[in-house]
């Protein structure tokens, strides 16, 4: 961008930090820059006389946020977001303020998905057995993806995942005409389920290489796609990892809000479920410093695990173990500043965090070094950070990565 401005310009040198001046410290370019950057972007000089920097700059096209709730809505949703989503790069969140929370409370007033056009018809699914087999063998892929998107990280599922969206919102589509069944039999509810699945994992993967418009789109679709399901959990588990893109882009109201939804959305769940969506709420206190309510929800998020195993829990939570819950505890308790607390539960993290979870594992020994560095603790802060640094070019998170240079920042400067 600024090599196309100093060209347009003359006398500018295309310097990147000038850019980044201009995003990060509050400078204003001079009106010959503006205009140059309007010529670019297509945008008339008028229209910087009526809206002030940064305000008449382009934000892409929004994305309509107002989920559709019906059959046919979900079926238009997710053939709007497979595929295309992928090419949207936008690193910022294109929601205006509450937009995201609206759609949630929709979700959690909503009545169940059979009283709104998704029921069990009698009519047989278009593909008969064939069709149930298909989608047993999609259903089948669901733990090979996880997998590989806790080892791999998401920039090297991204695409994979995205791929098999694609191919269940084809099926769906196709299944779902008139005089079809797919869309409302079971084996239809299980096809939506494991489009919410996917397009939940193409969230986060996006999250996690920081297209954030992405992975918006992604779960906002997976949401609908989980009510066209009728599984209240797995919709959920949706609004969890839209809550933490939310504290991610410093919104933690409305991931308080989020959180707050998902976690009133499955109650009487499995109580593996219940203890990682109240962890999520607590991280939300946490990040409000609110420490009373976060550490109510950390005694309830107790609880519920010290049941984990009495009621089984849907696949998609398999990966909320030990060391998982001990790491998201330790995430609220740094929160409220609470080092030694967050850091007696991150060393237990490590230590019960299994192999085959390179991108869990990276996180929790950035944010050990992390607390480490807050308690003053440098020497093992970095070897911490080294730790990390050894795993990072194995897993492609570049979420991860930033928050790494950044504490390697913060640890040269006090070297």
């Amino acid at each position: 961008m600024v090599d196309a401005v100093a060209r347009r310009v003359g006398n500018m040198s295309a310097r990147r930090e000038k850019a980044w001046r201009w995003e990060h410290r509050g400078v204003v370019p001079d009106r010959e820059t503006q205009e140059a950057l309007a010529d670019e972007l297509g945008v008339p000089h008028d229209t910087l006389d009526v809206l002030p920097w940064p305000a008449w700059l382009p934000a892409g096209e929004r994305d309509e946020l107002r989920s559709p709730w019906t059959r046919e809505g979900c079926v238009a949703a997710l053939g709007a977001t497979a595929g295309a989503a992928l090419l949207d790069q936008r690193g910022f969140l294109v929601s205006g303020e509450g937009s995201a929370v609206a759609v949630a409370e929709e979700w959690l007033a909503l009545p169940p998905a059979a009283d709104t056009g998704f029921t069990d018809t009698g009519t047989p699914d278009s593909g008969g057995e064939v069709e149930a087999g298909v989608v047993e063998g999609l259903e089948q892929r669901l733990p090979a993806l996880r997998r590989m998107a806790r080892a791999l990280g998401g920039g090297r599922v991204r695409t994979v995942v995205d791929a098999e969206l694609q191919l269940v919102s084809d099926l769906i589509a196709r299944s779902s005409g008139p005089g079809a069944g797919a869309g409302s039999g079971p084996t239809g509810r299980r096809l939506f389920a494991v489009a919410a699945e996917l397009a939940r994992m193409a969230g986060w993967a996006s999250l996690d290489t920081c297209y954030q418009a992405a992975a918006e789109r992604y779960l906002l679709t997976g949401l609908c796609a989980a009510h066209a399901a009728g599984d209240r959990a797995l919709g959920a588990n949706i609004l969890k990892s839209l809550s933490l893109q939310y504290l991610d882009a410093d919104r933690p109201a409305e991931a308080l809000a989020l959180a707050r939804t998902a976690r009133t959305g499955a109650l009487g769940g499995p109580p593996r479920v219940t203890a990682m969506l109240t962890l999520r709420q607590a991280r939300a206190h946490a990040a409000l410093g609110r420490a009373v309510e976060c550490e109510s929800l950390l005694s309830a998020a107790a609880s519920a695990m010290s049941l984990a195993d009495d009621r089984p829990a849907p696949p998609w939570a398999e990966y909320f173990d030990e060391a998982e819950y001990a790491a998201q505890s330790a995430a609220c308790y740094a929160l409220l500043r609470r080092y030694d607390t967050a850091d007696a539960l991150l060393r237990r993290a490590l230590v019960l965090h299994p192999p085959g979870r390179a991108r869990d594992r990276v996180t929790y020994l950035i944010w050990a070094a992390e607390t480490a560095f807050e308690l003053g603790a440098t020497d093992r802060a970095a070897a911490l950070a080294k730790e990390a640094a050894d795993i990072t070019p194995d897993v492609e998170s570049l979420r991860a990565q930033r928050r790494l240079a950044a504490l390697q920042h913060r640890l040269r400067r006090r070297a």
